[in-house]
């Protein structure tokens, strides 16, 4: 019989604990590498399956229409005659003045927070900035009809439509408040949080020696600001600016309540209107059969747009955020 040192030896060792440690550490591994993939996968079939139902959902309006959906002016469900166009342009015309009224002071304020203000002003403000986004949609619109409805009536469309302005055709209509001027402002108050925030991260990203160089020759504060860092964070400002531009092209609860809801488009910022998302919001709800279709066209639209927009966005701050990083260092 073999001896006991013999059986002892026959029996293999067992693996040291830092190699066990570190299997369950690759399998732990492996198991998160895979949960962060499907949580990825995820939402671009999200995004697959929501422009499948979207397609399907319209495609008795897009048979029936084709491309003359997107041109066509006529809005007429008791003739099942559907155009989008006075809803494409009202969305895009919104959006617009939003943005005019919004980029000066975003940017004005980013420039502010990121360059001038001192630390005990510059935390609340941002605070403050970045809580509009938090505001609920419908407690703008309500805001708009109470507040700012009467105070734009009273003190800007009143005595524009009644003096020498009322000439211009961006100021033709009667002032009566449902329209697309209070729209507009709405929705620069809306986008304001995201052009402000992005900016202004865009602006602390700038390397510090890209500024003492600028000091180093003799520059201003002003003449830096406008000759240096504008000019460095350009792609990064647009990107903030098209962010708030998809912002605002999906809005829906708040511009609803105060564009006056007419399928109709003019450039008279005095007159109602309508955008892809208001009318979906105000006709789905009785709607059936062609009329459906339709609204669900103009859903697909304004998500393919949105898509577009907010894509090219974050591909001008990634390329900034990329250039930034190249050059080494942060404010």
């Amino acid at each position: 019989m073999p001896s006991e040192a013999a059986v002892i030896e026959a029996v293999p060792a067992a693996p040291p604990k830092s190699r066990r440690w570190e299997t369950r550490r690759n399998i732990g591994d492996k198991v998160y590498k895979w949960i962060l993939t499907v949580a990825a996968v995820s939402v671009l079939l999200i995004i697959a399956g929501t422009i499948y139902e979207l397609t399907m959902g319209s495609r008795q309006s897009i048979a029936a229409f084709g491309l003359r959906f997107f041109s066509d002016s006529n809005w007429d469900p008791g003739r099942h005659l559907f155009g989008a166009l006075p809803f494409i342009l009202g969305t895009l015309y919104s959006s617009f003045w939003a943005l005019v009224l919004a980029l000066p002071i975003g940017l004005f304020t980013a420039i502010f927070l990121s360059e001038m203000a001192p630390r005990w002003l510059e935390r609340p403000v941002s605070f403050m900035v970045e809580l509009l986004a938090a505001i609920p949609s419908v407690v703008y619109g309500l805001w708009g009809l109470f507040v700012l409805q009467p105070f734009l009536v009273k003190y800007f469309e009143g005595p524009i439509a009644n003096g020498p302005l009322a000439a211009l055709p961006i100021f033709g209509g009667t002032a009566n408040g449902y329209d697309m001027l209070s729209a507009s402002v709405i929705l620069a108050i809306m986008v304001l949080p995201y052009i402000t925030a992005v900016s202004r991260d865009i602006l602390r990203a700038i390397p510090r020696t890209v500024r003492e160089a600028s000091y180093a020759l003799g520059a201003t504060s002003w003449e830096t600001i406008k000759g240096v860092v504008l000019p460095y964070a350009r792609a990064g400002i647009i990107g903030a600016v098209m962010l708030g531009f998809g912002r605002a092209l999906g809005e829906t609860m708040a511009v609803t309540m105060v564009i006056g809801n007419a399928p109709i488009f003019k450039t008279d910022l005095f007159s109602s209107g309508y955008t892809l998302a208001s009318v979906i919001a105000n006709e789905l709800a009785e709607a059936s059969g062609l009329y459906r279709s339709a609204l669900i066209e103009i859903g697909l639209c304004l998500f393919l747009i949105t898509l577009v927009v907010n894509a090219a966005a974050k591909l001008l701050i990634y390329y900034t955020a990329q250039d930034l990083n190249a050059t080494g260092g942060k404010k």
